[in-house]
């Protein structure tokens, strides 16, 4: 076994038609901590319409458990970005989708105003992967992708990623479980920034805990072990430039790894790669869009 598959099952929700849409809504944006209207129609009603969402969510405003922040960027329509309030979250901690997961209530619209854009692009990019899952009879639900996860680097610093995704991929009779780290990029900061996180990459998947006060053990084992059978891979979604800005960027995600030992060490176990959001939107997460970032031209991201 590889140290990207695994037949190990990862998650048993789904949303489903016996929750009413009124929990759905409130537990897919306690997972997903923003969403605009259309984006929780495709994700929970990707058959209805979008005033069904819309009644659903203004019902929830004037139950004060949801509120909704104007987003109006240059050149694109105003649309709506809806939140939990903190009496949302507090309703939303117990649901059995999301167990373990902290409630999360934003704050204010100026604290939605300022998340907007980056937790749309995340949640963008897991819509990608559900509709184009949903049309290859994959598995990959609202509950699959974990906004937000960090893990220890070291005694006080952290790895953050920008999401978990858990992927089932059936072929046939054959189920692979499969799993990635994703850190969606809109050109909002410095590419060696970008290449740095690479590190903090190799460096969780080389951490060891050890308990305080007590001597190495030799099978104790990386850390990673206590949240994945193997280890995810790691995507890169870039967008919001140029397609030569953006290409210049994978070529630096590139030259970390050839440059970086511990990063060479992580790309010779883990799938390292990269693509472009708007590739994925148009040919699909599965087609060969992806670019490998030790070795080949272009990839799939389940190879």
């Amino acid at each position: 076994m590889s140290v990207t598959d695994s037949s190990t099952p990862v998650s048993e929700s789904s949303p489903g038609t016996i929750e009413p849409l009124r929990n759905q809504v409130l537990a897919a944006l306690a997972q997903h901590r923003i969403a605009t209207t259309q984006q929780l129609s495709r994700m929970l009603r990707p058959q209805g319409t979008r005033q069904l969402m819309s009644r659903a969510l203004n019902r929830l405003r004037s139950a004060g458990l949801a509120d909704r922040t104007l987003l109006q960027e240059p050149g694109r329509p105003a649309t709506h970005a809806w939140f939990l309030t903190r009496e949302g979250a507090r309703v939303t901690k117990d649901m059995p989708a999301l167990r373990g997961r902290p409630p999360y209530p934003v704050t204010s619209k100026t604290a939605a105003s300022l998340k907007a854009s980056h937790t749309l692009t995340v949640v963008r990019t897991h819509l990608a992967f559900a509709e184009d899952a949903r049309r290859l009879g994959h598995e990959h639900e609202p509950w699959d992708w974990t906004p937000e996860v960090s893990h220890p680097i070291s005694e006080r610093e952290r790895v953050a990623a920008d999401a978990v995704m858990y992927y089932t991929a059936v072929e046939d009779e054959h189920r692979r479980k499969l799993r990635a780290f994703v850190e969606v990029d809109r050109t909002t900061m410095g590419s060696e920034r970008l290449a740095s996180k690479l590190i903090e990459y190799a460096r969780f998947f080389q951490y060891e805990v050890q308990p305080a006060g007590r001597r190495k053990q030799s099978d104790s084992g990386p850390s990673w072990l206590r949240w994945y059978p193997v280890f995810p891979r790691v995507l890169f979604v870039l967008t919001g430039a140029s397609r030569r800005r953006l290409d210049s960027r994978i070529s630096d995600l590139k030259a970390m790894v050839s440059h970086h030992p511990h990063v060479a060490i992580l790309a010779r176990e883990v799938l390292l790669a990269a693509a472009v959001l708007e590739d994925i939107e148009h040919y699909g997460p599965n087609a060969a869009v992806w670019v490998p970032l030790v070795g080949g031209t272009s990839c799939t991201w389940t190879a």
